[in-house]
């Protein structure tokens, strides 16, 4: 898995590198700069030492002449470093510095604003389709999910519950983000009904029989560590009545499908078809990242009860996809499209199903979802 070649660009000037836990960041920019001065703010020395004297950068890097590439890894751990790095970029001195993090949380609380834009922003995302080729298995994909440390693992169910208990661990209790860790983590099961949804705080907080409040502080939590995303409803230029609020979802299918409890009383279709949902938006929003494409991913329902699960809008695309978790479609499939091309006829239409064969139905493309995937390039 380590020679799998991610899609993602690497600038020349300084940047950060931001990804969930796991996704491959460190891999990713050693590879990349083998020569590179590599600080790891993991390990607890580093860590100790440059939170005590954040000027101790500084110090080591007078002495260096010429271009040099310095990693700072999982700089959120010590988010004072970043006036010294705003200096060093100053100075013009030939250093770049590529920052790697798993949250922006405490980085924004420093008042820097991350470099006032002295450093370009790139996301590390699980592996894609395409990334992997000839390695990607849907089937293995819905139920153990893309991150990479899970995907190379001997046991990946094991290692996603070791993956969520670190989490929880280090990144939410270890930094005091929340005080009360039970309330959490039952957040965390209640919140996976949500993933491929409609989000209603209030349903949430009434299951999780916890205040509106600490619910939105929780979502905050979730998506400052890059473990959720919401997505906003298109409505540029609407004729009919549209919902307001967003879908949710967890950033990786084999973290919902652990999250998600199961039992007697549900369906396993259901959970299949959130699964296969959730790693379409999860491949669009890398796509869109990796592409650098002036779009956005949204979803489109009518008050009338009309739902295409994405639309793809920008510049140059415009693509409205429906993605439904079946071996064949059935006419009542397209009916959401439809209503869609009647009021954008200038979108790109699709379903993604998962049957074999390619079709053509009324203007729009069914088409295989592997196929799909392994084509975002």
């Amino acid at each position: 898995m380590d020679n799998i070649k991610r899609f993602i660009d690497t600038p020349s000037q300084s940047y950060f590198l931001f990804g969930p836990r796991g996704t491959g960041k460190t891999t990713l920019v050693k590879s990349l700069f083998p020569d590179a001065m590599l600080i790891d703010f993991l390990l607890p020395d580093y860590f100790r030492e440059y939170s005590a004297r954040p000027e101790k950068l500084y110090e080591i890097t007078s002495a260096i002449v010429g271009p040099k590439t310095i990693i700072l890894d999982e700089i959120q751990k010590v988010p004072e470093l970043l006036s010294v790095v705003h200096r060093l970029i100053e100075e013009k001195r030939g250093l770049q510095f590529i920052l790697t993090g798993s949250s922006a949380r405490k980085l924004k609380r420093t008042g820097t604003n991350l470099l006032a834009g002295r450093a370009l922003m790139r996301h590390l995302h699980p592996f894609i389709a395409a990334e992997l080729g000839s390695f990607f298995d849907l089937d293995k994909a819905l139920q153990f999910g893309l991150i990479p440390i899970i995907a190379a693992a001997e046991n990946p169910l094991d290692s996603l519950k070791a993956y969520l208990d670190l989490y929880i661990k280090e990144e939410v209790q270890a930094e005091g983000l929340t005080r009360n860790i039970g309330n959490f983590s039952r957040f965390l099961e209640i919140i996976s009904f949500s993933h491929s949804s409609i989000l209603n705080i209030s349903n949430i907080s009434r299951e999780c029989q916890i205040g509106r409040k600490t619910v939105e502080g929780y979502l905050n939590i979730l998506e400052d560590l890059l473990l959720a995303f919401k997505v906003p409803v298109f409505s540029k230029k609407a004729k009919r009545a549209l919902s307001n609020h967003p879908k949710f979802y967890l950033f990786d299918a084999g973290v919902f499908r652990l999250l998600r409890p199961h039992g007697p009383l549900d369906s396993p279709q259901d959970i299949s078809g959130a699964s296969l949902e959730g790693l379409v938006a999860q491949h669009l929003r890398a796509w869109i990242d990796y592409k650098k494409l002036d779009c956005q991913l949204f979803f489109w329902r009518t008050l009338s009860g009309n739902e295409v699960d994405f639309i793809v809008y920008g510049a140059d695309q415009f693509w409205a996809i429906e993605v439904k978790n079946a071996l064949t479609i059935q006419p009542k499939d397209l009916r959401p499209l439809k209503a869609f091309g009647e009021e954008y006829p200038q979108a790109k239409r699709m379903v993604l199903y998962r049957g074999k064969n390619k079709l053509t139905s009324n203007g729009i493309s069914i088409i295989p979802c592997a196929e799909f995937l392994l084509d975002l390039k």
